[in-house]
């Protein structure tokens, strides 16, 4: 077999995240994951997995960056009854990033939904009322923000979230 060769019944990846949108992905995670430990609130930590909004039932998933639940984990394809939904938004996929909101926002046990976007220090941020609606429009995090989630008691810095990236220079 060539090097360039894939081997016989082998899954090819899909195409590679560009480097600022792995980097917040991951360091996301990990601040989320440092806050779980440190006590704030119960709860884990998964990237890149499938959630199921409600008016599709079991038929079609759409993809989270980052997700929090309080659930077990389990053998599922999805996440159980996520809280909280984190999208990594770039110029190519913002189209597909607002529809995944509206679609995010029907999965009842979702409490926020959070944009973070690449071309800039920012982040849109969706959440819940009390009565159960969502806002027509998200709250707007700028430069110097901060990103809080009272449910899971995170509070961090927006430049935290954008520490790996070149966006801080």
């Amino acid at each position: 077999m060539e090097p360039t060769e894939s081997p016989p019944h082998a899954t090819l990846a899909e195409a590679p995240l560009p480097d600022r949108h792995a980097s917040i992905q991951a360091q996301l995670a990990f601040l989320l994951i440092l806050n779980a430990k440190r006590g704030a609130a119960r709860y884990r930590v998964a990237t890149g997995c499938g959630v199921v909004p409600e008016q599709w039932g079991d038929r079609r998933m759409r993809m989270a960056d980052v997700a929090v639940t309080g659930a077990a984990p389990s053998s599922d394809h999805a996440l159980p009854e996520p809280l909280v939904l984190f999208s990594i938004m770039s110029p190519q996929n913002e189209a597909r990033i607002h529809a995944d909101v509206w679609a995010f926002v029907t999965i009842p046990s979702v409490v926020e939904v959070v944009v973070i976007d690449t071309g800039r220090i920012a982040a849109e941020q969706w959440r819940r009322g009390t009565d159960g609606e969502w806002p027509e429009e998200p709250e707007t995090i700028e430069r110097g923000g901060r990103l809080a989630i009272e449910r899971i008691g995170f509070d961090r810095s927006l430049h935290d979230v954008y520490e790996t990236t070149d966006l801080l220079g």
